[in-house]
C-alpha cells in the first residue's frame, strides 16, 4: 500500500496512538477509549505475540526483539480494514512510537507518570533491576515523548498525566470530546 491508500480523507473516524514508557497505563487507557468511543483497540504487544513477530531474544533485558517489518505489514492491513470495511477508528497502544508511519494517526497521546508511581507499577510487574531502571530512566528523560515529537507533527502530539484512575478517566473524557470534534470537522 502506498501513502495515499490510508489517508484521512477516506476515513469517517480518527486513528489514535497511545504511547509511553511501560507501566504508564497505555493499555488500560486504550481499552477504555475503544470501549467508550466504539473504536477498535489494537494492542501491539498481543499482535506481536500472537503472530510470533520476533527476530530474537534479549537475555539481559528478558524481552523479545521485534520484527518490525512483519508487524507493520500486518498492522497496515488491520488498520485499513477497520477504517474502510468496519468504518471504525483504531486506538493503537505500544511503548514505542517512532516505528509507525505518521499518516496512520490523527492524534498521538503520550502518557506520563510520576516516577514514584511508575516504580511501584514496574515492581508489581516483576521487572528485573536492569529493565526497571532503564524504564525509569526513559520516563525521567522523556524518551518516548521526545520520540513522539520527532516522529509526528507537533499539533497531533499531546502529553497527559496518567498517575491515577481519575487521570485516566479525565483523559478519556478529553479524547471523547476530541473525537467528536474530529468527526464533525472531517465529515461535513
Amino acid at each position: 500500500m502506498n501513502d495515499e491508500d490510508m489517508n484521512d480523507s477516506e476515513r469517517n473516524r480518527p486513528n489514535i496512538l497511545i504511547t509511553g514508557t511501560p507501566g504508564v497505563g497505555k493499555t488500560s487507557t486504550a481499552k477504555l477509549i475503544a470501549e467508550q468511543l466504539k473504536m477498535k483497540h489494537l494492542y501491539v504487544g498481543d499482535i506481536i505475540a500472537q503472530n510470533q513477530f520476533y527476530e530474537g531474544f534479549d537475555e539481559e533485558l528478558n524481552t523479545h526483539i521485534v520484527d518490525e517489518d512483519k508487524l507493520l505489514d500486518l498492522m497496515e492491513v488491520m488498520i485499513r480494514k477497520a477504517n474502510t470495511e468496519e468504518n471504525v477508528g483504531v486506538v493503537v497502544d505500544y511503548h514505542a512510537c517512532e516505528l509507525f508511519p505518521e499518516r496512520w494517526f490523527d492524534l498521538v497521546l503520550v502518557l506520563r507518570t510520576n516516577t514514584d508511581v511508575l516504580y511501584d507499577r514496574l515492581i508489581a510487574r516483576g521487572y528485573n533491576d536492569l529493565k526497571r531502571n532503564q524504564n525509569m530512566e526513559c520516563e525521567i528523560m522523556q524518551v518516548v515523548l521526545e520520540e513522539a515529537r520527532e516522529s509526528y507533527a507537533s499539533e497531533i502530539v499531546h502529553e497527559v498525566d496518567s498517575n491515577t484512575l481519575e487521570d485516566m478517566h479525565a483523559n478519556v473524557g478529553r479524547i471523547d470530546a476530541w473525537v467528536k470534534q474530529w468527526i464533525q470537522d472531517n465529515n461535513s
